[in-house]
């Protein structure tokens, strides 16, 4: 009775609206329900019943309460309350015609529920509604849907008969929901009988196989592809597609084959039309499964399209505010099992694209073939190596980082072991010293910054060493020697950790490669750089101390006692020390303690020669004009001269006398005192030698030497321009740094930073006090003009820039007093490398002060007039070129708006532009996007006389085809640029061809350059008429001289085939139809685009354009003869009926057009049919043969050529034939006249058809006589030729009937009105004939005569 009651008021309390209050019904009532399923269940049941017009929302929870005990308690609820419960779901699930998805999925859900285990009951009760005829109702269908999923050994054995009911409810289907739920349905039946296959030994009944459903699954997949696949409704598409996917596996394996050229391309359309692509993804990879399980051969033919579509969805992962499903990933690890030479450079050649995302998407597809396919790939591993290394180039991080991914894959496959493989560790150690990044896009913040790739690739370098093995021979001792160089510093500590790991680990294993021998060659001075460095930054990397510990074995025995013993005291001392307070600094303390290192090394070395050579070595390799490094060099020489004075004295002597202390005339004759100056600053360095080794030489030898050897020499150096006494005496001593800090610290004055030029005015205010004591004045002395900085210093306080500017010029005005003129050529040299400073306002401030210092000084400048205009010129550049990158788009767009034709500074600006080849990458990039939207011309009115319209050039045309890719494509791959030079015909032909030409020198392509002068290609480029010539010798020599270069070509040239300007498209069809009458583009794998295209192009509305592609097509079989048979099925029977229909079209065009397009058909067809089998055209032969009899008769000498060829070429494939024999026969009196054709071409067509048609002709008599009398270099006497032939006419029984009466009237009539022929010649055949009365008669013969 409790139980009753408190179940009674849980029922009632289910239609609260409260979802919180619903699940806590329901799980109290299961909790009851465990308890007494039967009583519970009964309650519920009786409660249904009781109440028919509860709520939908009240009948729902009640519902799925029986389900939830269903599910828990199946095997303790009795039979009878079973099938009561699925007469309950079943009538409150199909109560209601309409749809009502929460109350009959709650029913449904019972049903599935309780199918689990009482299958049979359930079939029973849902097949009697599911009866054939009659529309069942949605969630019947959708029940026993998901019955086939949660109980596929029960359903299965009923499937069969399902889907036999089944199918003729689909074409009754027409409302959407229900084609969507019978498409379910048919995706979830597929894959529970391929579940049901795959575990045959778990299943009740073995001996299902998958031909039991195939007839069912083919019959529904018809209706679905054909019908309801291409519906308007994403939702019912997205589905159709899934079961589609699923039934290909249960599909015969010729029904699969039969559907593949149309099912994938089908499915991949879908991308397009639906923005959720896991299903599509999903569906395309059941059929690609399906195919290649199969062995399916035609699958090949799909790969270009299906490679192209998913290498899309791949890039379109990386473009903003896109998700995709990743798992695209996977549908090319089967394509590379099947595929993979075509997988491989597919990927491969996607990786040459510069395009970021492209190039981008292609990295990620070979980072997963590489992991996922390491069989497939071990042939491929050099390859991969050399092909990597573009990527590698790109100045894009995301690329960068996509790259690093690749390598770390390639890294666990043994690709690094190979010759290449330490490029790949170089990239990853360069990017590990990556600087910081200054400024960050916010507008993109998915942007990989410097930070971030730099981390990336410590972390990468890190997994390799710890995680890759066999990488540990690779990495050591490699990686040291990236400490070295200062273009690595900042990766040291990634560097040294890396080092570390290996180290300890070679170590612990006894490893011999853990010993370095630094004795050997080429490793000795790097040794010593090396240590030399790593004791510098010791105290700024602690990770060197433990390498330095590693490594102490590998330097010498004693060394590793020794530092354990000196290195924490020496880190101590160096933590306790003040870092490095400014960049100056910096530089004297690197300075100043790498030479005393060397000297302290030389102190301990013993061996004279060796030190002999490095001291040599040190004063021939320093920087003199470096005053830290001057002082540097005298250091270490002075502490080598503690043990080595004799040695070192020497050293000093001979550098003395050596070339360095020679003038040498400057290469402009412009700058003599800065030579005078560079000789100077060698001879400081000696003097600075001497005196250190005065200073640290041991005094009881140094004393008897300083008059000898020391003073001697310093004397004699010091007599240069004055001594240091006439320096004294004229109170006058140069200060050759003068201008040179002038020059560097004026602009300063104007920096962002307050502090910045308040302490740049300091300096230049001390410089020119120093200056005034170097020219004698007391050292108590005021100048005015310098004073007067001190009120200027105020006015830098302001951070207006014009007050700024201002400022600047007066400091100009004060600093032009007091420099002295032999300064004044430094100061204008440093202010020029001042226009291209880093800061913006600096840039503006050196222009100012180079104004106002010209302004008070430039009399005394003219010898310099001619390098200072240079040095502006470079400088404007230099200066275009940063505010190009920065401002790309607006530099570019203001240079390209200037006026025609450009004055020299623009040019200037332009070269400018292309000495970057970052910035010329990204023009190039640019520009290419603008000139797809750019018109080439514009149509202007003619002059009154002559009317039409005259084509004329778009200034902007002008520029890009121009002056942009004459100065930029220096710095720019050849194939980047070479689709801009084929696309502006006319008017813009001549700069087009100016500029092909100057991109073909930059590219160093000197055999197609050579090839294209000997044949005057550029002479017939320019011209409109010849422009085709000049094309077609341009495709010649780049197919003869530069086939690696084509596959980027095309596939920038490809989508011009469909632009809307004829003469582009003319250009690239010329092009890529030479291009197949070459063998190369069938070693580069570009024959099936190439063929594509021309074929596309047949129906082409130009008239030009459909004759070259049909020149192309015929052309395949000179190019690469060997596919034509092996492209028969699919292409060159495409080829053969595109190359006839083409004479179809040829009445829409210009006579002249007609006759080159009928030429060419005739002439590929001849070309074609020489490589084809005679199963490949047997069915056309007589369909062609018939069209080219009017062409016999052409008044066009060479059209008339060419069908007599073409009808001689189709002879082979007609023998045997009785309607081909007939139309030999119908042609051969015409054949007989054209033997006197008055065109010698002709005539010799004519003796090449009729010998090989002879055998056709039914006589062994007449093709005996022909081969012997008809050969193309002997000449003919017609009439005795005539004679013999009508002789075995009459005696060969078998012709007299094959020759009828009017086509010999109708050729005479035809011949006589279209070539005016000597009817003598016919009235001879006529006589000839006379004879065989049994042929002719006698009337017509006499009627023929008479006209």
């Amino acid at each position: 009775l409790t139980l009753s009651k408190v179940t009674l008021a849980l029922l009632d309390a289910a239609i609260d609206k409260d979802s919180k209050v619903q699940e806590q019904v329901r799980k109290s009532m299961l909790t009851l329900g465990k308890q007494q399923p039967d009583r519970v269940l009964a309650m519920c049941q009786d409660y249904l019943l009781k109440h028919p017009k509860l709520v939908v929302s009240h009948r729902v929870v009640i519902l799925q309460t029986i389900e939830l005990i269903a599910g828990c308690s199946i095997e303790e609820i009795s039979s009878p309350r079973i099938k009561s419960i699925i007469s309950l779901a079943s009538e409150e699930m199909t109560r209601s015609k309409e749809v009502i998805p929460d109350w009959q999925q709650a029913a449904s859900n019972i049903l599935v529920a309780v199918g689990n285990k009482h299958i049979n009951d359930i079939m029973e009760e849902i097949l009697s509604k599911f009866q054939p005829g009659v529309l069942p109702h949605f969630f019947v269908v959708q029940t026993l849907a998901n019955l086939s999923d949660s109980n596929v050994y029960g359903m299965v054995p009923f499937l069969n008969a399902i889907l036999g009911t089944m199918l003729p409810m689909l074409s009754m289907a027409k409302q959407d929901n229900m084609k969507w739920v019978f498409s379910s349905a048919l995706c979830h039946f597929s894959d529970s009988i391929l579940e049901y296959l795959a575990n045959l030994d778990k299943a009740p009944d073995p001996t299902v196989r998958k031909d039991t459903f195939s007839t069912e699954i083919c019959a529904a997949f018809d209706i679905l592809f054909n019908n309801w696949l291409q519906s308007r409704e994403s939702k019912l598409r997205l589905t159709v597609a899934e079961a589609v996917g699923s039934m290909c596996h249960l599909m015969s394996s010729d029904k699969l084959e039969e559907q593949i050229p149309k099912l994938i391309p089908a499915i991949l359309s879908l991308y397009k039309k639906n923005n959720e692509h896991y299903i599509i993804s999903k569906s395309l990879c059941q059929v690609l499964d399906a195919s290649l399980s199969m062995g399916s051969r035609i699958l090949e033919t799909q790969l270009d399209n299906l490679l192209i579509v998913l290498h899309q969805q791949v890039c379109s992962m990386y473009s903003h505010k896109v998700i995709l499903d990743r798992n695209i990933f996977y549908f090319f690890f089967p394509l590379a099992n099947s595929f993979p030479d075509r997988l491989v450079m597919f990927v491969l050649q996607k990786l040459e694209n510069s395009n970021e995302r492209s190039r981008m998407g292609s990295l990620s597809v070979l980072r997963h073939l590489i992991n996922s396919t390491t069989s497939t790939m071990e042939s491929k591993k050099l390859l991969i190596l050399a092909s990597i290394r573009q990527p590698m180039a790109d100045q894009s991080n995301k690329v960068k980082k996509c790259v690093v991914q690749v390598i770390s894959a390639m890294a666990h496959h043994g690709y690094l072991e190979l010759e290449g493989g330490e490029l790949l560790v170089r990239f990853i150690v360069q990017h590990c010293a990556l600087p910081d990044t200054y400024q960050v896009n916010s507008l993109y913040p998915e942007e990989v910054t410097n930070e971030a790739l730099r981390t990336i690739c410590d972390n990468t370098l890190h997994l390799l060493t710890t995680t890759v093995g066999r990488l540990a021979d690779v990495l050591w001792p490699k990686l040291l020697y990236y400490l070295t160089p200062p273009q690595y510093s900042n990766a040291t500590t990634p560097l040294c950790k890396s080092l570390i790991v290996l180290g300890n680990k070679k170590k612990n294993n006894q490893e011999p490669s853990f010993n370095i021998d630094f004795k050997q060659e080429g490793r000795r001075h790097w040794c010593k750089v090396q240590l030399y460095r790593m004791l510098y930054v010791l105290h700024i990397r602690s990770t060197l101390k433990t390498l330095l510990q590693i490594l102490s074995a590998s330097i010498h025995p004693k060394t590793e006692s020794l530092w354990e013993k000196e290195i924490p005291p020496l880190l101590a001392i160096l933590e306790g020390m003040e870092i490095m307070s400014s960049f100056f600094f910096y530089i004297y303390l690197y300075g100043h303690f790498l030479y005393r290192c060397i000297g302290v090394t030389l102190q301990q070395c013993f061996n004279k020669e060796v030190v002999k050579k490095q001291l040599q070595e040190i004063l021939l390799t320093a920087r003199h004009n470096d005053a830290v490094e001057r002082e540097g060099v005298a250091m270490g020489i002075g502490l080598c001269a503690n043990s080595h004075l004799e040695g070192t004295l020497a050293k000093l002597d001979e550098f003395g006398k050596s070339d360095a202390f020679k003038k040498s005339p400057s290469i402009f004759n412009l700058l003599k005192d800065r030579n005078d100056v560079e000789v100077e600053k060698v001879k400081s360095t000696l003097i600075l030698c001497y005196g250190q080794v005065a200073l640290n030489a041991p005094p009881e030898k140094i004393l008897n030497r300083i008059d000898q050897d020391i003073l001697r020499c310093i004397s004699k150096h010091f007599n240069t321009k004055v001594c240091f006494f006439c320096f004294l005496d004229q109170n006058m001593v140069s200060f050759h740094n003068l201008g040179a800090l002038l020059g560097r610290l004026s602009p300063r004055c104007s920096d962002p930073h307050p502090a910045v030029r308040a302490a740049a005015m300091d300096c230049i205010y001390s410089l020119l006090y120093i200056q005034l004591r170097y020219e004698g004045f007391a050292l108590d002395y005021k100048d005015e003009a310098v004073d007067s900085l001190l009120l200027l210093k105020d006015k830098l306080e302001n951070p207006d820039y014009s007050v700024l500017y201002k400022t600047c010029s007066d400091l100009t005005k004060v600093m032009s007093k007091r420099l002295p003129q032999q300064q004044l050529t430094t100061l204008v040299f440093m202010l020029f490398e001042g226009l291209v400073d880093s800061q913006t306002n600096c840039c503006r401030a050196s222009s100012v002060i180079l104004n106002t210092l010209l302004k008070n000084r430039g009399g005394g400048l003219q010898e310099l007039v001619i390098t200072c205009v240079s040095l502006v010129r470079v400088a404007v550049g230099q200066t275009v070129l940063i505010l190009a990158s920065q401002h790309l788009q607006t530099v570019i767009n203001t240079l390209v708006n200037q006026p025609l034709p450009y004055d020299s500074w623009t040019c200037e600006m332009w070269m400018a532009l292309g000495a970057d080849p970052i910035v010329a990458n990204q023009i190039i990039e640019m520009v290419m996007e603008k000139i797809l939207i750019m018109a080439p011309y514009v149509e202007m009115k003619g002059p009154m006389l002559r009317g039409g319209t005259t084509k004329v050039a778009t200034n902007q045309s002008l520029a890009v085809s121009h002056k942009t890719f004459t100065d930029i494509s220096s710095s720019v791959d050849a194939e980047q640029t070479s689709m801009l030079y084929w696309k502006h015909i006319p008017p813009t032909w001549l700069c087009a061809a100016d500029a092909l030409r100057i991109l073909l020198a930059r590219a160093q392509l000197d055999e197609v350059m050579k090839r294209l002068d000997e044949d005057n290609a550029w002479d017939a480029m320019r011209e409109l008429n010849t422009h085709i010539t000049g094309i077609t010798l341009l495709a010649r020599a780049m197919a003869k001289h530069a086939g690696p270069r084509l596959p980027a070509i095309v596939e920038c040239l490809c989508p011009s085939l469909n632009n809307i300007y004829e003469c582009q498209r003319v250009t690239v069809t010329a092009f890529f139809s030479e291009l197949l009458n070459h063998h190369v583009v069938t070693e580069l794998m570009l024959i099936d685009v190439l063929m594509n295209n021309m074929m596309e192009r047949i129906s082409d509305p130009c008239c030009a354009v459909r004759m070259l592609s049909v020149r192309g097509l015929g052309n395949i079989a000179i190019g690469s003869p060997e596919k034509v048979n092996i492209l028969a099925h699919f292409h060159t029977y495409k080829c053969t009926h595109s190359l006839w229909a083409t004479v179809q079209l040829h009445c829409s065009c210009r006579d002249t057009h007609r006759k080159l397009i009928t030429l060419e058909a005739m002439s590929g067809l001849s070309k074609v049919l020489l490589h084809l089998d005679k199963k490949n055209v047997h069915l056309l032969v007589v369909y062609i043969f018939m069209k080219i009899k009017p062409f016999l008769e052409s008044e066009n000498d060479e059209i008339r050529c060419a069908s007599i060829h073409l009808m001689g070429n189709l002879s082979k494939f007609g023998s045997g034939e009785p309607v081909f024999k007939d139309q030999i026969h119908n042609v051969l009196v015409s054949l007989l006249l054209h033997l006197v054709d008055p065109n010698p071409q002709v005539v010799k067509a004519c003796k090449y058809a009729m010998r090989v048609c002879a055998p056709v002709v039914g006589s062994e008599q007449i093709t005996t006589m022909f081969q012997n009398h008809l050969h193309d270099d002997k000449s003919l006497h017609y009439g005795e030729f005539i004679n013999d032939l009508t002789k075995h006419l009459v005696r060969d029984t078998r012709m007299k009937t094959s020759i009828p009466a009017w086509l010999v009237v109708g050729k005479f009539a035809s011949f006589q009105n279209g070539f005016g022929f000597c009817p003598f010649l016919f009235s001879v055949l006529l006589h000839k004939l006379f004879c065989i009365s049994s042929i002719i008669s006698v009337q017509q013969l006499c009627s023929s005569c008479c006209t």
